[in-house]
């Protein structure tokens, strides 16, 4: 039964506002009236509608916000026919909501984010307060653990607004209604609204219980998402503000969070990646720290795997993505000496790269897919074999019922790395061999599922430490393609790499772009391979893009000095049309500046504070 806590929290309804004020309260229900806030399961109850908002999972029904594939597909791992979708350039009119029910409606994919919303800070504000008036009637450890889970989600919230907008409002309590002053407050910087949200976590992790029963919040699980969002700070310090101290001050918390997960022998990788994203049950996957579970039987399923299942269409992955993977040699493609490595086609990539690879797309071009490199990483081996066939209701619609993994080992494990390795360029501790053997090495010991050895996939070999010299990879960033760039240390840029394997199409790729100040990634102009599919011979493999109808539209590019040709059928030159498939009618996205590193408020929310007599700053840059 206890594995279904988590889909019966996704199933309750949430409390929803129509209230028209920046910081109005929620609608008013019984854990908040005047005597809640005395026993442990009365916090219980007000926290549990948190769950489905901060541990997402596949979302649900057709909701895609901070979801994989659906919601985080904006980055330069996905391009699409057409036009690539640009970055914000204007002003929007609104962004803001006032409730903690709009999930599903502020997604902004652009930033990966949702809106100018301060909702869920009163909500754990409230808690708080209620935790302080009531503290005497608490047993001490109830008052601590309960105070620490507020303080961890009121942290999270404003990491998650500081990553989006910057400075943002700073409250530590709630506020009333009529203390405009306070509701009205113009920008606290960023700086000072971090140092909060540090005391928080600091509190959080050594107050939440470590066991507070199954797909309940523990220590363990708060220290996996401290891991992820220190990490972000620390290094957002480093690479944007060239602030040393600050930037060792966080990533020394991501470090020792992910210390109190890597200390702890309960978690190891242990199953296959596919099982990871395709199992409808992982309350036995040992690498899995939090879950979210579906069920089709209280109404809790997602649409994630339908968009996976081979039929339903995706904008598609791209080559620059694919040369990111290592070959099973442990050795980047141009230097490779695994048979074919140099050959980039998707058949000999799935037999010759880490086998994450053929665990992520589909092993032959699918025109379902953009640049016809399709990903079937959310869904089990099975939803595919029903292509062209009647789907059973957990490969279509919203009818999925496979579990996520909101929090796994994996990822800890490439944070607590990244973190020290960062530490160590500023003068802490250097990485050693051992660092690397229970990190990136345990994740490449990752068993195979049975249909990858009958592939013949194995398991890619381990990173030696003295292997990572300058010219390990030549295609490392040099940091010589855009003014005022850095250039990136060679375990960095191997670090990088692994998360980029391990996260495709997870929460991970454009916030990393965004926090290590390397967003001009996503210049199709510049980096051409970001609106490339893979090597594909359409004569032989798809006939039916050379035919008449396709004349002046089907194109292929290929390698022509330190760029590309693009060859464009003609009707005759179909001997010609072997080459990167370029989706139809690509266009290179807008031109875009490091402004879009932020996003600005709507006018509405600026007009909103005037018509009061109050200022709110825009976004810097906007």
């Amino acid at each position: 039964m206890k594995k279904y806590i988590f889909a019966l929290l996704s199933a309750a309804t949430f409390m929803t506002s129509g209230c028209d004020s920046i910081l109005e309260r929620p609608e008013l229900t019984k854990p908040l009236d005047e005597t809640y806030g005395k026993t442990d399961n009365e916090y219980r109850l007000y926290v549990n509608e948190a769950y489905p908002v901060y541990f997402v999972g596949y979302n649900n029904s057709w909701g895609s916000a901070y979801a994989p594939l659906r919601g985080y597909n904006f980055s330069d791992d996905n391009a699409s026919s057409g036009k690539q979708t640009s970055f914000e350039n204007t002003v929007p009119t609104s962004r803001g909501s006032y409730n903690t029910s709009d999930l599903a409606n502020s997604w902004i994919s652009q930033y990966a984010a949702g809106n100018w919303n301060f909702a869920w800070v009163r909500k754990w504000n409230i808690m708080i307060d209620k935790l302080e008036k009531y503290k005497s009637a608490l047993e001490e450890e109830t008052y601590n653990h309960w105070m620490g889970v507020a303080r961890f989600f009121r942290g999270f919230e404003y990491c998650r607004l500081v990553e989006t907008f910057g400075d943002v409002p700073y409250y530590g309590k709630s506020i009333s209604d009529a203390d405009t002053d306070e509701m009205y407050k113009d920008r606290t910087p960023r700086n000072e609204v971090m140092e909060h949200v540090y005391n928080d976590f600091d509190f959080a992790l050594n107050n939440i219980r470590e066991n507070d029963g199954t797909q309940y919040l523990n220590r363990f699980i708060a220290a996996g998402f401290v891991s992820r969002l220190m990490l972000f700070e620390g290094t957002w310090q480093k690479y944007h503000k060239n602030d040393t101290e600050l930037a060792k001050k966080y990533l020394t918390m991501a470090k020792e969070a992910g210390d109190k997960v890597l200390g702890n022998s309960q978690w190891q990788i242990s199953g296959d990646f596919k099982s990871l994203f395709g199992s409808t049950d992982l309350s036995g996957n040992k690498e899995v720290l939090m879950y979210r579970h579906y069920d089709a039987g209280v109404n809790v399923t997602h649409c994630v795997a339908s968009y996976s299942n081979g039929t339903e269409s995706q904008g598609g992955a791209t080559l620059a993505l694919a040369k990111s993977f290592i070959c099973n040699d442990g050795k980047v493609y141009k230097k490779s000496t695994v048979a074919g490595a140099d050959e980039l086609d998707v058949k000999n990539m799935a037999k010759t790269r880490d086998p994450r690879f053929e665990a992520t797309f589909w092993d032959e071009p699918r025109i379902q897919a953009g640049t016809l490199l399709y990903s079937w990483k959310f869904i089990d081996r099975v939803g595919p074999t029903y292509f062209g066939k009647t789907y059973p209701p957990q490969y279509k619609s919203i009818t999925n019922t496979n579990d996520y993994p909101v929090m796994r080992l994996a990822e800890v494990m490439l944070n607590w790395l990244e973190a020290k390795a960062e530490l160590a360029l500023m003068g802490g501790d250097p990485i050693i061999q051992d660092d690397i053997e229970k990190t990136i090495n345990q994740i490449r010991k990752r068993p195979l599922d049975e249909t990858a050895i009958k592939k013949g996939l194995q398991q890619t070999a381990p990173m030696m430490l003295s292997d990572i010299t300058a010219d390990f990879d030549p295609d490392r960033d040099k940091g010589n393609l855009v003014a005022g760039d850095y250039e990136v240390d060679p375990l960095i840029w191997e670090i990088r790499r692994e998360r980029r394997m391990e996260f495709v199409y997870e929460h991970s790729r454009l916030l990393d772009l965004k926090r290590w100040k390397k967003l001009h990634y996503m210049n199709n102009k510049t980096y051409p391979d970001t609106m490339l599919g893979l090597w594909v011979n359409l004569a032989e493999e798809l006939p039916n893009y050379l035919e008449e109808d396709n004349i002046g539209i089907t194109t292929v590019a290929v390698p022509d000095g330190n760029g590309y040709k693009y060859i464009v059928y003609d009707g005759t030159n179909a001997d010609e049309m072997t080459g990167f498939y370029v989706p139809e009618a690509a266009e290179a996205r807008d031109d875009f500046s490091d402004r879009s590193y932020l996003a600005p408020v709507g006018e509405a929310q600026i007009n909103e504070y005037n018509a009061k007599g109050y200022k709110l700053t825009q976004t810097v840059l906007w």
